[in-house]
């Protein structure tokens, strides 16, 4: 890949997004193609035929999504399926008619079934039965996963796929409603403190254990993958290492400075009881993270603190 390549990067503003410009960029790329979602609509298959013929990209890394925690994945399953469908369909299809040298979409770790043995390796696709509560948005990525095999089997397209386990970084959404955990739990303690709340509500047990890797080291993956990784079969991506959500309040409350209670709710669901990538094979490529847990919520409160206005 030759550092002038034109490199369409799909959901550019998002946190995974705009990781990957700045990966790109610090990396010496200099030929990288945005358009915002009001320049282009994603869901509209004329629009980004249209666009694909006028640019001719060479590459493209699909992180455009509708994405959100488990509450806005529970009620808005209608959206998350249809969605996310119309824009890999539309962006994968494109990419085939226009001669894209390579295309790397970017699933989650959620596409795994609910009770499938830990750590995740990639051949437990389609193995049981998905979590109920992200079930439409784990279809519609697992459709991007087949999506990209067919039309390298078919067409004989360089269209791969990676599944990266929980992120967080810079952009993230601290929505508390369509968030994940850890901004959401970023945004209540610093509110909280604030205020000198005496708790703070988090729900479920806090006994499930999640994975969490950083943006920048998502978008570092991602690169090392559209550099060197041309197989079909698609690769995990994460840091092999998970914490419980408890351990994980506690971590984001020393953090931010918080000094009430934790309360947990255990009214509220705790989803999938563990979800811990294998990254054995994603290792054995020659990639492995870089940013520890403890110092990248560090990070990513101090660009929360910078940027509440726009965030919150």
């Amino acid at each position: 890949m030759k550092k002038d390549s034109k490199i369409y990067v799909a959901g550019h503003r998002g946190m995974v997004g705009s990781a990957l410009v700045r990966c790109l960029q610090n990396k010496g790329y200099n030929n990288i193609i945005t358009r915002t979602s009001a320049q282009l609509d994603l869901r509209n298959q004329a629009a980004v035929a249209d666009f694909f013929a006028e640019q001719r990209p060479e590459y493209v890394l699909l992180a455009a999504a509708k994405v959100g925690g488990i509450w806005a994945n529970n009620i808005y399953r209608a959206d998350f399926l249809y969605d996310n469908l119309l824009i890999e369909a539309n962006i994968i299809h494109s990419a085939y008619q226009n001669q894209v040298k390579k295309l790397l979409f970017l699933g989650s770790s959620c596409i795994y079934p609910k009770l499938a043995p830990q750590p995740l390796k990639e051949e437990y696709l389609l193995s049981g039965y998905l979590e109920a509560t992200n079930e439409p948005y784990a279809i519609a990525k697992i459709a991007g996963i087949k999506l990209c095999e067919a039309y390298r089997s078919q067409y004989g397209c360089n269209f791969i796929s990676a599944m990266p386990t929980n992120l967080y970084g810079p952009n993230d959404n601290y929505d508390l409603n369509g968030s994940h955990v850890l901004p959401a739990l970023i945004r209540k303690f610093h509110e909280a403190k604030l205020i000198n709340e005496p708790f703070v509500e988090v729900w479920g047990t806090g006994s499930p254990r999640r994975e969490f890797l950083h943006a920048d080291d998502l978008a570092d993956a991602c690169v090392f993958l559209l550099e060197s990784y041309n197989q079909e079969l698609f690769v995990n991506i994460g840091t092999g290492q998970d914490v419980t959500i408890r351990e994980l309040a506690e971590l984001v409350k020393e953090t931010v400075g918080f000094e009430g209670e934790l309360v947990w709710n255990t009214d509220k669901p705790d989803g999938t009881p563990r979800k811990l990538m294998d990254v054995s094979r994603l290792h054995e490529l020659g990639w492995q993270h870089r940013i520890d847990l403890k110092a990248g919520i560090a990070d990513t409160y101090q660009d929360f603190l910078a940027n509440q206005e726009v965030y919150v």
